[in-house]
């Protein structure tokens, strides 16, 4: 192969890569499209008008604005309360929306609480170091999940002695980036070289 057909190729990569990011935020967003017009396709359906297909989705946004905003300023309103009360008497469906509120409640709150915590921890075996979020705490036990590359919704569950953790000045933003572009996007050195 000559040098001209290499040189080629290189640039011909190197485009690819610089488009694949592009590619996947479009992706998401017409993902997220297809969801919503799913979602007025149905409705309109339903009403077979465009102006209460407009109303309806109008009014849901208001609704959840308003929901947001009594959840910022006073805690949860009182619809919400009421399915928590109506879903707790459900066998196993109750199970699954703790959990769920848990985890959502995990990522997207702004306090510095537990979950906000993230450590490294030696596993599979000693000397092999993985980045995980703190979920929980029993005295001096840290639950942990340690998520998987490249995809950080994927992982799994351990219990280890809080002298086996290293903590770690990353937050979720910085740790989800180290995981998502399998360890490119990582600039700690300071905490790399205390890892032994």
């Amino acid at each position: 192969m000559n040098a001209f057909t290499k040189t080629l190729l290189n640039y011909f990569l190197i485009g690819i890569f610089a488009v694949i990011p592009i590619v996947i935020i479009l992706k998401i967003i017409i993902f997220i499209k297809d969801l919503v017009s799913n979602l007025f396709s149905v409705v309109y359906d339903y009403a077979d008008s465009y102006l209460y297909t407009s109303l309806f989705f109008m009014a849901s946004f208001f609704i959840l604005v308003s929901i947001g905003r009594t959840i910022v300023e006073k805690g949860k309103p009182w619809i919400i309360t009421l399915f928590d009360k109506i879903i707790d008497r459900i066998p196993f469906l109750n199970t699954i929306y703790r959990v769920l509120k848990k985890v959502i409640a995990m990522f997207s709150s702004h306090d510095q609480t537990i979950a906000k915590e993230i450590v490294y921890v030696e596993y599979p075996k000693e000397g092999v170091w993985m980045a995980a979020y703190v979920t929980n705490r029993f005295e001096n036990k840290y639950v942990l999940f340690v998520p998987t590359s490249p995809n950080p919704t994927s992982g799994f569950t351990v219990i280890v002695d809080k002298s086996k953790v290293m903590k770690s000045a990353m937050d979720i933003e910085e740790v989800t980036s180290l995981i998502v572009s399998v360890g490119v996007d990582y600039n700690k050195l300071s905490e790399v070289t205390k890892l032994s």
